[in-house]
């Protein structure tokens, strides 16, 4: 027996307490616990075993401390199979969330009761495997293959409803775990009730695993976990327990040992080190009861939404009634979603909608808000006026934040008397779906505010990321280089829609072009005619294409034509032909001779573009290490979670063949492909990118 494992009788009852704070991970110390406690219980003659956790959960899943080290005996595998042998009657009885091994052990008892609020589920996918003790053959004994398939491949949670009509749980009550467990286990010897072995109920009955297979592997885009997983719950229908616990191992091992685990194991870390800034150590945020916006569009009105959603006063202000009329009804429309997908009550609609949200005229309205958020058109000097507005209305120690993309965040803190309020707050659209939240520091920007910055993040449910000041932060200007790339790959010889196809090929949700269809092609206009205003260096590609396009009025998806072609009686989005037309006239124009590009070449020279800006981005501390880049680009990029990141990604495929490439692009352009220094001295120093994630000494 361990400490991690309290042990009792209550009469002919062994109660197994697991006590290994806060969510009762399975660590090696509950393992010996719990194997010791059913030894002992057999070795006194108890009748039954209850397993449960104190606590606010049962056993949430795998200890994340063990990840990445040698397993230690007991196995969870060999634990689940110990506890399903016994000859005793074992009872588990779940309240908070049994996930992953927690849900894999409570289906090695033989019998499962939970409180009402419980949830279970399976979610090893996210992290590149797949349930390995026993999860792909029990669930599919208790639930069929149909909802195995589905719970283990989306890695989603069920509640205890849907868990008892699934087969997963046998009894839902109400009270604390150990009673409602101690209550049925003494129930349960009461009218003489049989052990109840999931490993020996008959086998599932089969679906056709080979089609859903392909459909896994396709939702996933190229992740293997959910799709393999998929192969252990065929093992399930098509072989002896043992075996198919065998044949779960052997495919568990084989995920275990692949670069996606490693890229998910890597993004579920960055996940939870991006926000531990030690500048913020000690530091007390600012209090925030109510906010307020500024500008009424897409923007504006889902920061808004997310700000009410989070409990968040909003005071909205616009410049006349007929914009702050519109306003309100965007905001209105974000929240009846939330409303039809469940996420509110009427009642809060209602609340949320009615005396919790303010549209306001006036800047004198925004006098008793704690923090405000300039969401208005992307213009230096918008912003500058907007900001001098602020500085003269809003209370002292009010934080004042802009929203902007690309532009100098020093630049407008000038224009306050506080810069040391300012801050950036960088939503992604739409602000109330989209996860990323850059934190833009400025110069002067006071510690207690980059924590209320933070602060303010978590309360949103948002992943949020410290960057410096610089033209487009962290996520916009590598975005600026990768596209770059594509566009001098389009003038030499390929085509957008080839381009998009490699990049979806790669585990994109969408390629560079259609992305640009999405949010609109007149953003990009502006920041090129922004960027030329202010002066291209002379041996910079200026490609002017896209120009075209927009001067001709097709903005993307929102006119019906940009790079693609949308409308009604489409099954999908059709290539422009126009646009090709308009390459070859600039090809012509500058005498270029068009060449053919591999996928495989247009994916090497998008990545290298990317990973070099991205290497510049952490050389120059505007990222402060490359795992801020990763998060960045998977949350607000749709960077493939299972690739890691950016940086991960390089890391793994080679930083030394990557920079070798960089060189070899430099021969043709000198001046884009310039490497790194930061990549060129780690590859010199024979180091990767993740070894500047960890602080010297930890």
């Amino acid at each position: 027996m361990t400490e991690a494992i309290r042990y009792e009788r209550v009469g002919d009852i062994a109660v197994l307490a697991v006590d290994n704070p806060p969510v009762n991970a399975l660590g090696r110390d509950v393992r010996v616990g719990l194997a010791a406690g059913m030894d002992r219980a057999e070795a006194e003659g108890a009748r039954a075993v209850l397993i449960h956790g104190t606590g606010r959960t049962f056993p949430a899943g795998a200890d994340i401390r063990e990840f990445g080290k040698p397993p230690t005996e007991p196995f969870l595998p060999d634990l689940c199979n110990r506890i399903e042998a016994s000859p005793l009657l074992v009872v588990s009885a779940i309240h908070g969330t049994a996930l992953g091994g927690g849900l894999e052990v409570a289906l090695s008892t033989h019998y499962r009761i939970a409180t009402p609020s419980a949830k279970v589920g399976l979610p090893e996918v996210n992290l590149g495997i797949l349930p390995g003790a026993g999860g792909t053959q029990r669930l599919p004994r208790v639930a069929g293959s149909e909802a195995a398939l589905d719970l283990i491949t989306s890695a989603r949670h069920v509640g205890a409803e849907e868990a008892l009509k699934l087969g997963i749980l046998d009894r839902i009550a109400e009270g604390e775990a150990r009673e409602i467990g101690l209550a049925h286990a003494q129930a349960l010897l009461d009218e003489g009730a049989p052990r109840r072995p999931v490993g020996e109920m008959p086998a599932p009955e089969p679906v056709d695993f080979d089609a859903r297979y392909d459909a896994v592997l396709k939702k996933g885009r190229g992740q293997l976990s959910p799709a393999v997983a998929v192969r252990a719950v065929q093992a399930a229908c098509e072989l002896p327990f043992e075996q198919g616990m065998a044949r779960e191992r052997e495919l568990f091992t084989e995920l275990m040992q692949s670069d996606q685990r490693q890229g998910l194991i890597h993004a579920f870390f960055a996940e939870r080190a991006v926000g531990k800034l030690p500048e913020l150590d000690g530091v007390t945020p600012r209090e925030v009861a109510s906010i307020g916006v500024i500008g009424g569009g897409t923007m504006g009105a889902g920061i808004a939404t997310a700000a009410l959603l989070a409990g968040l006063p909003v005071t909205l202000l616009e410049m006349t009634d007929k914009a702050a009329a519109a306003a309100r009804g965007r905001i209105e429309h974000n929240l009846e979603g939330a409303l039809k997908r469940g996420k509110i009550s009427k009642a809060r609609f209602e609340r949320l909608a009615g005396q919790d949200l303010r549209i306001a005229t006036s800047y004198a309205a925004l006098s008793g808000s704690d923090l405000v958020i300039e969401a208005v058109f992307e213009d230096i000097e918008v912003k500058k006026q907007v900001f001098a507005q602020l500085d003269a209305s809003c209370k002292p120690g009010a934080v004042l934040a802009s929203n902007t993309s690309y532009l100098d965040l020093n630049e407008i803190a000038a224009a306050t008397s506080r810069p040391q309020d300012v801050i950036g707050l960088h939503f992604f659209s739409p602000a109330h779906v989209m996860k990323l939240l850059e934190i833009v520091v400025a110069d002067r920007t006071a510690p207690e505010v980059v924590a209320t910055g933070f602060a303010l993040g978590k309360r949103l449910g948002k992943v949020s990321v410290r960057a410096g000041v610089c033209d487009g932060f962290i996520g916009n200007r590598i975005l600026a280089a990768y596209r770059a790339c594509a566009e001098h790959m389009v003038l030499d010889g390929a085509t957008p829609f080839q381009i998009d196809a490699a990049v979806r090929g790669f585990g994109f949700a969408m390629g560079p072009y259609e992305v640009s269809d999405l949010a609109g092609l007149d953003i990009g206009w502006a920041s090129r005619k922004r960027k030329r205003a202010a002066g291209l260096d002379p041996k910079a590609r200026d490609v002017t294409y896209a120009d075209r396009l927009c001067e001709a009025g097709h903005f993307g998806r929102k006119t019906g034509k940009g790079y693609y072609i949308y409308g009604p009686g489409k099954s999908g989005a059709e290539p422009n032909p126009e646009v090709m037309e308009l390459v070859a006239a600039e090809r012509a124009e500058k005498g270029i001779t068009p060449r053919e590009f591999t996928d495989q070449e247009i994916l090497r020279r998008y990545m290298a573009a990317m990973v070099n800006e991205a290497a510049r981005v952490v050389g120059e501390g505007i990222a402060r290490r490359p795992l801020d880049v990763d998060v960045t680009l998977l949350h607000g990029y749709g960077f493939p979670r299972y690739r890691g990141g950016p940086m991960k990604w390089a890391d793994m495929d080679g930083l030394d063949g990557l920079l070798e490439d960089i060189r070899g692009y430099a021969r043709e352009d000198d001046f884009f492909w310039s490497p790194a220094p930061l990549l060129e001295e780690l590859v010199a120093e024979g180091r990767k990118f993740d070894d500047l994630n960890t602080p010297a000494g930890d």
